[in-house]
C-alpha cells in the first residue's frame, strides 16, 4: 500500500544512510503517492501531500525532512502554519475516552498519587514527585489516569520513559532522551541540547505535565540535564525543573543502569519458589504444546525463557530452532573494520563477534519465529528496542514480521532473552534459566516478576562444568554430548542497599 511504501521510505533515510536520496525519491514517487492521486489532480499538489506524510514519519523517528535531498514543502500546503511540530504533536494528541474513567477505578495509594499530583497541576506552582512500587502495583494505571484528565482539559501532558518499550505503553510516550533532547554522553552539569527559541523548549514552557516514567533507570546526570535545561528556559533558577510540575516513576528493586558511589552492596541467600532439573523440561514447561501452537503468534510473543547474558540465551534458541520442523533461512552480515587498510581484522575473526546489540553473523530464522529489535526503529509506532515480532516470511532482502517490514535486520531469537530485556514487560508464562548467578542489582527481583502468577514460573538452577560449552560447539547432533551439569538449590540475590533508603 503506498502508506506502507512512504514509511519504508522514511525508514530507510533514518537508518540505512541511502548515498542518492533524491534519485530513490524519483524512482519511488509514483507507487508512494497513489493514493493522493485519486483526490489530487495537480502533480504538485500530489508530491505535497506525500512530502507532507513522509516529513511526519520522519519528525516521529526525531529527524526532520530538511536534513535529507528531497524537494521543498510550499508553505500554502503546510497545515502547521510555522507552529512547531512538536507542539502540534502533543496538542493533538488523540486519547482513548475510557481512560478517563480510570481515575474511579484507583486504589487508596494510587488516589492519593493522583489528587496531590493534579493539585499541582491546577494550582500551577509546580513539584517534582516520584511514583514508587513494584512492577504490577498499577503506576502505569495511575499514568494514563492522569494524562487523561490532563489532555481533557485541553492542557499539555508529556509523557516519556527511559526505554522505548515502557514509552510505546503509554498514550503517546516518547523516549525521555528523544523528547527532551538529552545529549548522548553527559557530566556533572550539563543541559539539555535544546535552544530556548527551539519547539522543544516552546512544548516545555507550555505543558502543565511531565511524567517521567523508569526514571531509576537512567543515570541521575541525564536527570540533572534536563533540571539544568528547564530552569534555564523557564528563567526560574530557585526552582527544581523551572517550576514545572515533574512526575518521575520507577521501581529501584529492579535492575539499576548505575549506582554512583555505590557499593557492590548486601548479598542475599534467597530461597527459589520452583524449581526444574533439566533445560529440556523448563523448555517444555515454558512452551507447552509447541507443535500446536507455532503458528499462533500469541503463544509465541506470551511465554519466554529469562536468562542473565546472551551466550545462555543463545544456547537456548539454538535448542527451540531444533523443534521448529520447518526450513531454514539464513542471513548473514557483511562484516568490516573501519581504519584497517592493512586488513589485520579478517572477516573470519569479525564473523565471530556478537557484541551486545547485534545481531549474530548468521541470523537463523523460521516461520513464525520470535524476534526481538536490537534497536529503537520507529518508538511512535511501538517498533522499539525490546519490540517483540513474529516472523511471517522472508524475501532476499526483507524480513516480513507480524507488524511491519523492515530491511534492517536488527533482531534475536525471543524464545529466551536477557533478563535485562524483559524489564517492563509482563510476560504470562516465563521461565528462568540461571546457569550462573545474577550479577547486577535486581536481576533476580525483576526475573520473578515477569509473569502474571507465581504458578507460572519455573527455575533452573545449576552450574554448568567447563565442557558444556565444547558440547554446545560441535555441530554434529550425533556426536554431541549431554551437557555435564551439577543442581544447586538456591541463587545469591544482589541488592544495593543504599538506593533503596533515603
Amino acid at each position: 500500500m503506498p502508506c506502507s511504501l512512504r514509511r519504508l521510505f522514511a525508514t530507510i533515510l533514518v537508518h540505512c544512510e541511502p548515498g542518492n536520496v533524491r534519485g530513490l525519491w524519483d524512482r519511488h514517487l509514483e507507487p508512494m503517492s497513489d493514493d493522493y492521486r485519486r483526490t489530487w489532480t495537480s502533480p504538485n499538489e500530489v508530491e505535497q501531500m506525500v512530502l507532507l506524510d513522509i516529513r511526519g514519519m520522519l519528525q516521529s523517528m526525531g529527524k526532520d525532512i530538511i536534513d535529507f535531498s528531497l524537494p521543498t514543502i510550499d508553505d500554502a500546503f503546510d497545515p502547521t502554519e510555522g507552529e512547531a511540530r512538536e507542539i502540534i504533536e502533543e496538542s493533538t494528541v488523540e486519547f482513548d475516552e475510557s481512560d478517563t474513567k480510570l481515575s474511579s477505578s484507583l486504589n487508596l495509594e494510587q488516589r492519593a498519587a493522583y489528587d496531590e499530583i493534579l493539585a499541582a497541576v491546577e494550582r500551577g506552582d509546580g513539584g517534582v514527585f516520584f511514583v514508587d512500587g513494584p512492577g504490577g502495583t498499577g503506576k502505569t494505571f495511575l499514568y494514563r489516569a492522569m494524562l487523561a484528565k490532563v489532555r481533557g482539559e485541553g492542557k499539555i501532558a508529556i509523557a516519556t520513559a527511559t526505554s522505548g518499550v515502557a514509552a510505546s505503553i503509554m498514550p503517546a510516550g516518547r523516549t525521555a532522551h528523544s523528547r527532551f533532547k538529552i545529549p548522548l554522553s553527559y557530566d556533572d552539569g550539563a543541559s539539555c541540547s535544546f535552544t530556548k527559541q527551539s519547539g522543544t523548549a516552546k512544548l516545555l514552557r507550555m505543558a502543565s505535565l511531565i511524567l517521567w516514567d523508569e526514571a531509576s533507570m537512567t543515570k541521575r546526570q541525564a536527570v540533572e540535564a534536563l533540571d539544568n535545561g528547564m530552569r534555564d528556559i523557564m528563567g526560574i533558577r530557585d526552582r527544581p525543573f523551572g517550576g514545572k510540575t515533574v512526575v518521575f516513576g520507577g521501581d529501584f528493586r529492579q535492575v539499576l543502569l548505575v549506582v554512583r558511589g555505590g557499593s557492590q552492596g548486601q548479598i542475599i541467600d534467597a530461597s527459589l519458589r520452583s524449581e526444574v532439573d533439566d533445560l529440556e523440561k523448563l523448555i517444555d514447561h515454558v512452551f507447552p504444546s509447541l507443535d500446536d501452537n507455532m503458528s499462533d503468534s500469541n503463544y509465541m510473543t506470551s511465554h519466554a525463557i529469562l536468562s542473565t547474558t546472551n551466550d545462555n540465551v543463545d544456547k537456548i534458541n539454538i535448542r527451540m530452532i531444533e523443534r521448529f520442523h520447518k526450513d531454514e533461512v539464513i542471513y548473514h552480515s557483511f562484516d568490516s573494520a573501519e581504519d584497517d587498510p592493512y586488513g589485520y581484522c579478517a572477516p573470519e575473526f569479525l564473523n565471530g563477534l556478537t557484541p551486545n546489540g547485534l545481531s549474530p553473523h548468521a541470523l537463523k530464522l523460521k516461520l513464525n519465529y520470535p524476534v526481538i529489535l536490537l534497536r529503537n526503529i520507529d518508538p511512535a509506532n511501538r517498533l522499539c528496542n525490546g519490540t517483540r515480532l513474529v516472523v511471517r516470511g522472508f524475501e532476499r532482502n526483507t524480513i516480513d514480521a507480524e507488524i511491519f517490514k523492515r530491511k534492517q535486520f536488527r533482531i534475536r531469537l525471543s524464545f529466551s532473552m536477557k533478563i535485562n530485556k524483559a524489564q517492563g514487560q509482563t510476560i504470562p508464562i516465563v521461565g528462568v534459566y540461571l546457569p550462573n548467578p545474577v550479577f547486577s542489582h535486581g536481576q533476580l527481583y525483576v526475573a520473578l516478576s515477569r509473569a502474571t502468577a507465581k504458578r507460572n514460573i519455573k527455575i533452573l538452577i545449576q552450574k554448568e562444568k567447563p565442557k558444556e560449552k565444547a558440547n554446545m560447539q560441535n555441530n554434529n547432533p550425533k556426536k554431541r554430548k549431554r551437557p555435564t551439569v551439577s543442581l544447586l538449590i538456591s541463587m545469591k540475590n544482589i541488592v544495593y542497599k543504599e538506593v533503596l533508603t533515603g
